[in-house]
C-alpha cells in the first residue's frame, strides 16, 4: 500500500492536523482494489489480445445452429454412457460427423481480387447510387463457385460467382436506394465459404468499407431570391469612418486624418481643408439556426424539410462566397465549402431535447456575434410567442427571419415586431417565399 502510505505521511506533516489513529475501512478496500486493477489490467489487455487474434476467428466459424448441433451431440454422447442407449451415441457420432465434413466445405484459400467501386460517395435523397463489384480469380487453378456478402447499412446484399477460369473477371452492378438522408457504409466485400447445411461459416475481407452520403435534397435559389441573398452585402450602418467606399459627406479636417480624403475642389472653394467622410459598411454574414428538437415539429417529413431549407440557404450563401454559420443544438457545422456542409447535415440526428429554438438563438447570439443576417429553421409547433423571444436576442441592426416549415402550408411571410416570418410548406416554394422577403 505504498501509494496510501504517502497520503497518510502527508497528513501527518501538515500543522493543526492530528494523526490518524486507524484508517478507514472503505479506503483500505479502494487502495486494495486499486493495487488489484494495476496489476489485473495488463494481463486482461493481453488475454484479450490473444483471443481477438487467435481464438476468436476459429469460433466465429461456427453458427449458430452449429453451436446448437455441437450441444446437442455432446449431450447425447453424455446421455448414452451414463444409460447406456446405443441410439442416443449413434445420433451423437452422426453429429459429429456432419461437423468433420463441413469442415471440408471451408478449408482451403481462395485468391480473389475485388475491387469495389461507387461511382459517386455523395448523392442526393432520390438519386440513385450505383456502384459495381468486380472479382478476379488470382490463382493458377480455376475457382468453384462461391458467393460475396455487401453489407449495405443494416442490410446485406448477396452475390454470386460462377465457376471462375484463372485470370478470369466478374462484374456485378447494383443500385443502393437513397429514398432518405443518411450516411451509408458500404462494405466491406467478403466471400463466404459454408457447408450445405450452414453448420460452419467462413468469411474473409477483400476491401475496406465506403461511407456514401446521402445528402438532404436542396433546392437553387435562382432569381430574386439568390439576389436577395447577394444584396444582403454592403448594408450601412450608422457608424462613420474616415474610410470606406459608402461616401457619407464632408466634415473639417483634423490632424491625422489621411490627405488621400481630402476633397480639393470644397477646400479652394472655403478656403479650409476639407476631408470626406463615410459610412461603415457591413460585409454580409449570415448566420443559420437550425434547431434539431424534435418536439417542435409535427413529423419527421417536417424535421427533413427544416434541414433542406437550411441547406439550401446555406449552399447559396456559399455559391455566393459570403460569410457563413450554421448552428444547431449540438454545435456548429463546417461552412468552409458546400460539400462539408452537406456532410455535416446529413449526419444531423434529431432527438427530444430541453434546448429549444429559443435557447438557440440565445447561443447564436453569443457565438456568432458579428453576423448580419439570421435565419431561424424551425418547426410548426414554434408559437409566434417564442418566435418574439428569439428575435429579442438578435443585436440591434442585425436583420433576422424566422422560416417556418409546415408542410402542405400555403407560402406567406407576416411580420412580428421586426421579425420577418417566412411560411414554407414545400421545399419548391422556398425561392418564392424569399422573393416576398425581398420585396
Amino acid at each position: 500500500m505504498r501509494t496510501l502510505n504517502k497520503v497518510v505521511g502527508a497528513w501527518q506533516r501538515k500543522p493543526g492536523i492530528q494523526k490518524p489513529g486507524k484508517l478507514h475501512p472503505s479506503a483500505v478496500w479502494a487502495e486494495a482494489v486499486g493495487t488489484a486493477g494495476e496489476f489485473v489490467a495488463p494481463a486482461w489487455a493481453k488475454v484479450r489480445e490473444l483471443w481477438l487474434r487467435f481464438a476468436w476467428p476459429v469460433l466465429s466459424v461456427v453458427s449458430v445452429l452449429g453451436w446448437v448441433v455441437l450441444a446437442a451431440a455432446i449431450g447425447l454422447w453424455i446421455a448414452g454412457q451414463a444409460w447406456g442407449w446405443q441410439e442416443t451415441k449413434s445420433a451423437a457420432m452422426v453429429a459429429f460427423l456432419l461437423f468433420v465434413l463441413a469442415v471440408g466445405f471451408i478449408v482451403g484459400r481462395s485468391a480473389y481480387g475485388v475491387v469495389l467501386d461507387l461511382a459517386r460517395t455523395r448523392v442526393a435523397v432520390g438519386d440513385d447510387a450505383v456502384g459495381s463489384i468486380a472479382v478476379s480469380n488470382a490463382s493458377a487453378r480455376p475457382l468453384l463457385p462461391a458467393a460475396l456478402e455487401l453489407p449495405v447499412g443494416a442490410a446485406t446484399a448477396i452475390f454470386h460467382l460462377p465457376r471462375m477460369k484463372p485470370a478470369q473477371v466478374h462484374e456485378d452492378l447494383f443500385t443502393i436506394p437513397t429514398a432518405r438522408r443518411a450516411v451509408i457504409v458500404v462494405g466491406p466485400v467478403r466471400s463466404v465459404r459454408a457447408d450445405p447445411l450452414h453448420l460452419l461459416r467462413r468469411r474473409v475481407l477483400w476491401t475496406e468499407p465506403v461511407d456514401l452520403f446521402v445528402h438532404p435534397r436542396t433546392v437553387p435559389l435562382g432569381g430574386s431570391a439568390a439576389g436577395f441573398i447577394r444584396d444582403l452585402e454592403g448594408m450601412p450602418t450608422t457608424e462613420l469612418s474616415s474610410a470606406d467606399v459608402s461616401f457619407h459627406a464632408l466634415r473639417d479636417y483634423v490632424p491625422g486624418d489621411d490627405r488621400r480624403h481630402i476633397h480639393w475642389k470644397t477646400t479652394a472653394r472655403t478656403n479650409k481643408l476639407m476631408v470626406r467622410q463615410f459610412e461603415e459598411t457591413r460585409r454580409a454574414h449570415l448566420a443559420i439556426s437550425l434547431s434539431i428538437n424534435t418536439d417542435e415539429y409535427d413529423s419527421e417529413s417536417e424535421f427533413e424539410m427544416a434541414i433542406s431549407v437550411a441547406a439550401s440557404i446555406g449552399r447559396q450563401a456559399i455559391r455566393e462566397q459570403r460569410e457563413l454559420d450554421v448552428l444547431t443544438q449540438k454545435g456548429p457545422l463546417r461552412c468552409e465549402t458546400g460539400r462539408n456542409l452537406l456532410d455535416d447535415m446529413t449526419r444531423i440526428v434529431g432527438a427530444p431535447l430541453r434546448k429549444t429554438a429559443v435557447d438557440l438563438a440565445r447561443n447564436l447570439s453569443d457565438t456568432v456575434p458579428n453576423a448580419s443576417v439570421v435565419f431561424f429553421v424551425v418547426g410548426s409547433h414554434v408559437t409566434a410567442t417564442q418566435l418574439r423571444t428569439a428575435a429579442a436576442s438578435v443585436p440591434p441592426g442585425v436583420r433576422s427571419l424566422a422560416v417556418r416549415v409546415q408542410p402542405g402550408a400555403a407560402p406567406s411571410r407576416a411580420n412580428i415586431a421586426d421579425l420577418t416570418v417566412l411560411t414554407v410548406g414545400d421545399l419548391d416554394d422556398l425561392a418564392i417565399v424569399l422573393r416576398k422577403a425581398a420585396a
